[in-house]
């Protein structure tokens, strides 16, 4: 799960793209990866404000002025994001589970955009979300501070580049998650 946003925070601000992939099912003992390429979901919204930070708008590359005219509704988009979420859960007989690198940012936007705008809330709950840092975290050993992208053995990472088109950035965290996921930690390093 990725986003893009242009500035800090949601309300303020505006989500201008999300992408969602699934990584696998965690059945409490197993973990069974899928292929983070084939159940994907993508949405660029049109901005909620007209306030926003350029430096944040710069980072995913996406045009405002293109957003405000083609964007998608966002309470179009989340209701459809939303429904697709509980139809792959359904699909996989599997609880969804929001699972992010780091997570604190973007759960806030999601959680924030699908209580505000979904006709039915948050596929998600209140609270089914994941954070990779801090699985890393308490896998490796490391402290939180040292529990970046560029401490993780590469084994971990993805082969794929950061771009920061959300749709992609999320197929990459999918695969983060499902390594971290088989990994037994430290005692593998």
């Amino acid at each position: 799960m990725d986003i893009e946003a242009d500035g800090p925070i949601p309300g303020d601000y505006s989500m201008l793209s999300f992408g969602l992939a699934v990584a696998g099912v965690y059945d409490g003992s197993e973990f069974r990866a899928t292929d983070p390429d084939e159940e994907t979901f993508y949405a660029e919204l049109r901005p909620i404000g007209d306030r926003f930070d350029p430096k944040a708008l710069a980072v995913s590359g996406l045009d405002r002025d293109v957003l405000l005219r083609d964007g998608r509704d966002p309470a179009e988009a989340m209701t459809e994001a939303a429904a697709w979420v509980r139809g792959v859960g359904s699909e996989l007989d599997a609880m969804p589970v929001f699972v992010a690198y780091p997570l604190s940012f973007d759960w806030m936007w999601m959680y924030w955009y699908f209580i505000r705008y979904a006709a039915t809330g948050s596929p998600f709950g209140h609270s089914r979300c994941l954070d990779m840092k801090t699985m890393y975290s308490v896998k490796s050993g490391a402290v939180l501070s040292r529990s970046t992208k560029r401490y993780m053995p590469k084994h971990l990472l993805s082969k794929r580049p950061h771009t920061h088109n959300a749709l992609d950035d999320a197929v990459e965290q999918a695969e983060l998650c499902q390594q971290l996921m088989t990994w037994r930690g430290r005692r593998e390093s």
